[in-house]
């Protein structure tokens, strides 16, 4: 969505493309974008009235929800949101309260239940901690809402694949939140059409640099603050008691580091990085044959702290022999790469960099002719006659979206299928939690993409996990 403030429509178009070339775009792309998103502007919103969304997994800061709101209410003319939901009274109060402030009035729910049986929501967007995903997503779908699902798209490859039946059943749309397809000044996008153009020659190897995870030790049993309904936070999941001290918790946020909950940095940012690389691959719906940990941090295993892998590299193989390397940060020094203007890189401080060092966090794709960085801060090649305009499109996808909640509505008034639609939701997250399941029970991996199974039972014991109570998938 563009804000001209009082620019003229050149004006802000000539400063809007300058920005984006000043990023490191090339300049032909940086128009095409900028051109993208003032037709996405254009496109009325018609007959039918706004959408009214559902917010599931609301509150203050640092809460994704917060981010996803900021997005969905730039479409002020498309939206209007009548309900919020959240497990912690705390964050339900926060949310009514700044909600209000933007002139809507929403009912709140204590019960995610309550609010997709609400026949004043047509649409919700969920951004629970990973482990409730697949179960909110599935109920508003069979309830008739539309869903924005939050990334990592599920905890396990059993709910990927109930969720890919949810939506052939229910035929709902659903997109999944993996914004840099769509967003971050199309780096991802101009770079997957790049590779699949064949700039850098036929793929030998990606590198998917996620970070390591954080480390807490033991962090001690306490009550739940009155306001939380820790019983329902825990959902399916074991019964354990709350933690919390400092900043370290097994409740908001920090649930990423603990297993039990979602897959650390493999489903954070590895839901990000493997995506492109499944992207890249022209592997939506896919994925990889063989998969192996090449080296793992031994997790802190006492119960009461953080337990995903500090440190660790996984290898994916695919049918075609394309190796896909993800790490805590243990990548290849790549030098001698330069943007489009053939510019060697700047950090914040100033100081030049003569290519990215195995720690930098991103996606390096080495090919036979050439390699190629991106981030979301960078984009850079062995050669800038690589970034060169492209003689035909590579039609990843029929438009070209360039704000992914935007894409979201266009696709639930038109009934297409989002960008980022189950297929690659359900995909890329199947991958990533390969690279889990074998870190976790330190097997070498053969799967079968297409009958969504490992070779051996043991194996096949990791594709769903136990569920308390009444939670359970259908």
């Amino acid at each position: 969505m563009l804000d001209r403030g009082n620019l003229s429509r050149r004006g802000f178009m000539t400063r809007s493309v300058a920005a984006l070339t000043a990023a490191g775009l090339p300049g032909w792309y940086a128009k095409d974008r900028f051109g993208a998103a003032a037709r996405a502007e254009d496109k009325p919103t018609g007959p039918n009235g706004k959408l009214n969304i559902g917010v599931i997994g609301v509150g203050p800061e640092p809460r994704r929800s917060n981010a996803l709101y900021g997005e969905a209410k730039r479409f002020k003319d498309k939206v209007n949101f009548t309900a919020v939901c959240d497990v912690d009274g705390r964050h339900r109060d926060h949310a009514v309260a700044q909600y209000k402030k933007d002139g809507y009035a929403v009912k709140a729910y204590r019960d995610f239940r309550e609010l997709v049986a609400d026949k004043n929501v047509d649409a919700v967007i969920v951004a629970t901690p990973d482990h409730w995903h697949a179960i909110i997503a599935i109920a508003a779908m069979k309830a008739g809402k539309d869903v924005y699902c939050e990334k990592p798209l599920t905890l396990t490859i059993e709910e990927a694949l109930a969720m890919k039946r949810a939506v052939a059943d229910t035929k709902r749309v659903l997109q999944t939140g993996s914004q840099q397809r769509t967003e971050m000044g199309g780096k991802f996008r101009l770079a997957t059409e790049l590779v699949r153009a064949g700039r850098i020659g036929k793929i030998e190897k990606i590198e998917c640099r996620i970070g390591g995870n954080p480390q807490s030790g033991p962090i001690k049993a306490v009550e739940p603050p009155k306001e939380l309904d820790w019983d329902m936070w825990l959902g399916p999941t074991p019964k354990v008691p709350f933690r919390l001290d400092g900043g370290k918790t097994n409740c908001h946020y920090e649930f990423r580091w603990w297993y039990d909950y979602s897959g650390g940095k493999m489903t954070d940012w590895g839901a990000h990085h493997i995506d492109i690389a499944q992207w890249m691959l022209n592997m939506d719906g896919s994925g990889p044959t063989a998969t192996e940990v090449l080296e793992a941090s031994k997790p802190y295993d006492k119960g009461d702290g953080y337990n995903c892998h500090e440190k660790f590299k996984v290898l994916h193989t695919y049918a075609n022999g394309v190796k896909v390397e993800v790490s805590h940060g243990a990548g290849s020094t790549a030098k001698g790469l330069v943007d489009a203007k053939g510019e060697q890189w700047k950090d914040r401080g100033g100081k030049v960099h003569d290519g990215v060092d195995g720690g930098e966090n991103g996606v390096l794709v080495i090919g036979d002719k050439g390699t190629l960085f991106v981030s979301r801060g960078l984009l850079l090649a062995n050669d800038k006659g690589i970034f060169e305009p492209l003689k035909e499109d590579p039609k990843l996808y029929p438009s070209r979206p360039t704000n992914h909640m935007g894409n979201f509505l266009d696709c639930v008034k038109t009934r297409e299928t989002p960008i980022c639609g189950v297929e690659v939701g359900a995909g890329s997250v199947i991958v990533c939690h390969l690279g889990t399941i074998a870190l976790r029970s330190g097997l070498k991996l053969k799967w079968d993409p297409k009958a969504y199974s490992f070779d051996n039972p043991e194996a096949n014991k990791h594709l769903a996990r136990p569920r308390r109570g009444d939670w359970k998938i259908s």
